[in-house]
């Protein structure tokens, strides 16, 4: 390619493990980018996505192979290569404005202070953040965090920019906005970029080429596609395009050959042991508060979990921020609801108070007739990045859980029951690998693993598969499916995914904005089970829901006019 910015040429990278192993990540990668050109990279977890990135910005040295900036071989990181990791890293001590100005006050040293205040005013108002900028991570939802993040970058002008799944985290219409903006600097400052993404709709909607890394171990680019669709390329229109239809399967396809091919997620030869946890929550027993049984005293019984009034509030330097508000939801045994907003909205206060994670500021939370006061392995959690022991094996740390809720069955059985989860997340391979050196991906699988392993009273996901590739995230939706369809655990799953929320539920619970955010809406979601996605897709119905949802989403969009999120 006569007009390349950037060059990989037999770029490989091998980890050596504390076992002595050796993980070969990347087995001889060849590429060229365009200048001005915008390239998506799709993987899957653990492919070395994360690592290509890495190579690229000069944060790691390949072990072979060279990577060549116009022809020039990179050595170190530098101003021209600017990356959005996919796990924020900001200043805690720092508020929104003074992360986004670290950046700007290093690369940007021959502008006026005035110029540079200007432009970290111009790039965190345009990730939706103008409301929040004397805040402090602290004060902050890991989406919104990860907007920082993005501003951040966006802020440094590179002439290369580098995107290590950036929006991952975003709910749905601030994801948009930013994939907007993103386009907007590929065609307006001629931006050359990178984007490695587990979204096939996001890479086609703005890339001009997507290519697919090969699964673990030694990846390679297995394929690349040209995206011959016309710009400016309208999210909603290029679903009626025949050509983005036809690009649309044949890249799914070749991401559905190489999942069979890889056994990203399988059955189990395992059988799973008919015994059930001990109820270690018995012998604290408080009961469900006064006002709660004094309001529902002749409907208890039907009534498994409730929240009463729910509050919260945090104490800010500028006084109290209530960022929960009467927040009031009944859910019967063996429901599925998903919980549905915009970042910051508190969706996730709500899932850690009912975990018995997070202090109550008012109401109460009351399940199977107990009052949640505490933690405990009854309600298991699985967060939206994973939370491991980094020095155990996967097997080893999904069995801490199993060994604690079940004392009474015998050491094959807790074996089977950790072997059997491990099994079906994928993870049949790699269940004496180190949670330290595996992707954020396998880690994210380990966690499900673990929580499905305790049979709890109520299952608990804060966006379980948001880091996942999009093949994988479908495959983890159907294991989490059919775990449900066995078990009817009762079960409340945070989300930005539309479409996810939708094909899990039995209700989709949307939340306005914070702060004070509470319920908005509550759609419930008749459609039959099992349910198939492709049938689902076909249904009339599944796209009214998904209208209904969207509408709601739209209507407290973030925005200049827009409630603070």
């Amino acid at each position: 390619m006569s007009n390349a910015i950037l060059s990989l040429s037999g770029v490989t990278k091998a980890y050596a493990g504390k076992t002595g192993n050796v993980s070969h990540v990347l087995g001889g990668i060849d590429l060229e980018v365009a200048e001005g050109e915008f390239i998506a990279i799709l993987g899957f977890s653990g492919a070395g996505k994360t690592t290509l990135i890495n190579t690229i910005a000069g944060l790691i040295e390949p072990d072979d192979g060279q990577i060549l900036l116009r022809g020039t071989p990179i050595s170190g990181t530098g101003k021209d290569r600017g990356v959005v990791f996919q796990s924020y890293s900001l200043f805690p001590w720092l508020t929104v404005a003074q992360n986004v100005a670290l950046a700007v006050d290093a690369v940007h040293k021959d502008r006026s202070a005035a110029d540079r205040a200007a432009l970290v005013k111009q790039k965190v108002e345009l990730v939706g953040l103008g409301h929040a900028m004397d805040r402090k991570p602290a004060q902050l939802s890991g989406g919104m965090r990860q907007r920082v993040a993005v501003a951040r970058a966006l802020a440094m002008e590179p002439e290369i920019l580098l995107l290590d799944e950036p929006l991952s985290a975003l709910d749905a219409l601030t994801r948009a906005k930013l994939q907007d903006e993103i386009e907007r600097i590929r065609k307006e400052e001629g931006r050359t970029i990178v984007l490695v993404t587990n979204d096939a709709d996001e890479a086609l909607l703005l890339a001009d080429r997507v290519a697919v890394l090969t699964p673990a171990p030694s990846a390679r680019i297995g394929r690349i596609w040209a995206v011959d669709v016309p710009r400016p390329r309208d999210r909603e229109a290029v679903n009626d395009d025949a050509a983005f239809q036809a690009l649309r399967r044949e890249i799914v396809s070749y991401l559905g050959q190489l999942n069979a091919e890889s056994g990203t997620v399988g059955e189990s030869a395992v059988a799973l042991p008919n015994v059930t946890p001990i109820d270690l929550a018995a012998l604290s027993d408080k009961g469900p508060p006064q006002a709660y049984r004094d309001a529902a005293r002749s409907a208890v019984e039907k009534r498994y979990l409730e929240f009463y009034k729910l509050d919260k509030i945090y104490p800010t330097p500028k006084g109290p921020l209530k960022v929960v508000d009467n927040f009031n939801l009944i859910m019967n045994r063996g429901e599925f609801v998903s919980l549905i907003g915009h970042s910051g909205c508190g969706k996730s206060t709500v899932l850690t108070m009912a975990a018995g994670l997070n202090e109550i500021s008012g109401g109460g939370i009351v399940l199977d007739n107990r009052e949640i006061s505490a933690a405990g392995p009854d309600k298991a959690v699985v967060f939206q990045a994973p939370s491991l022991m980094p020095w155990l094996t996967a097997r080893q740390n999904v069995a801490l859980g199993v060994e604690r809720v079940y004392p009474h069955a015998g050491k094959a059985e807790r074996r089977d029951i950790v072997d059997y989860y491990l099994d079906r997340v994928g993870l049949g391979d790699a269940k004496e690998k180190m949670a330290a050196e595996m992707s954020n991906g396998m880690r994210q699988r380990v966690g499900i693993a673990r929580a499905f392993a305790l049979s709890p009273r109520l299952l608990l996901l804060d966006e379980p598969f948001g880091m996942l590739d999009s093949l994988t995230r479908w495959d983890l939706q159907d294991v989490l499916v059919d775990t449900w369809n066995r078990t009817k655990v009762t079960a409340i799953m945070v989300t930005h995914d539309v479409d996810e929320a939708i094909l899990l539920a039995d209700r989709v619970v949307m939340m306005t904005n914070g702060p004070n955010a509470t319920i908005g809406k509550v759609l419930t979601v008749d459609l039959p089970r099992p349910r198939d996605r492709k049938a689902l897709l076909e249904d009339p119905k599944f796209y009214h829901y998904r209208q209904e949802v969207l509408h709601f989403l739209a209507e407290y969009d973030h925005g200049p006019g827009a409630k603070a999120a």
